[in-house]
C-alpha cells in the first residue's frame, strides 16, 4: 500500500499545474481539469521514480514540472497497464504509460531521456469509480472486477 502525496489540476492545455489538497473525480476525470474524457483522464507519477530521475541528473525540480495530476508513493506503476489503482474510495483503470515530452528537457536538461525507460514518466488512466480524493489517502492495487 502507498499514499497519495500530491495533487495537481491543469486549468488549461499547456497551462500551469495548480496544487490541490483534494479533488472530485467523475466519469470524465478530474472535475475542473483541462483534460477530460477519453482514456487519459488522469496522469500519475511515483515519488520514488521522480526522485531517482533527479538524483541521476544531479538536479532539483518541483515535481509539478512533470505535469502529472497525482504523485503517489509506495506503489510501483511500471507495467501496470490493465490494472486498477484505488485512491481512497476511487478507482482508476490504468490504460498505459505516460511518455515524457520535450517539455521535460525545458524543465531540466536530460530529463526526457532519463524518464523514457521502464514507465519512468508514470501512467495514465481512466476513472471507473469516482468520488473525492485527498492528499494522504491510501493508494493500493485493486484488481477485483
Amino acid at each position: 500500500m502507498g499514499t497519495l502525496e500530491r495533487i495537481w489540476v491543469k486549468r488549461a492545455k499547456r497551462g500551469p499545474m495548480d496544487p490541490a489538497r483534494e479533488v472530485q473525480l467523475d466519469a470524465r476525470g478530474i472535475v475542473g481539469n483541462a483534460n477530460r474524457g477519453g482514456k487519459r483522464q488522469v496522469t500519475i507519477i511515483a515519488r520514488e521514480v521522480w526522485e531517482r530521475h533527479l538524483a541521476a541528473l544531479g538536479g532539483a525540480l518541483d515535481p509539478a514540472a512533470r505535469r502529472a495530476n497525482f504523485m503517489v508513493s509506495g506503489c510501483a506503476l511500471e507495467g501496470a497497464r490493465g490494472r486498477v489503482l484505488r485512491i481512497g474510495t476511487c478507482r482508476i483503470a490504468i490504460r498505459g504509460e505516460t511518455k515524457p515530452c520535450e517539455r521535460m528537457d525545458e524543465a531540466l536538461d536530460g530529463l526526457r531521456a532519463t524518464m523514457f525507460p521502464d514507465w519512468g514518466g508514470g501512467a495514465f488512466g481512466e476513472v471507473v469509480a469516482g468520488g473525492t480524493i485527498r492528499v494522504g489517502d491510501v493508494v493500493a492495487w485493486d484488481d477485483a472486477p
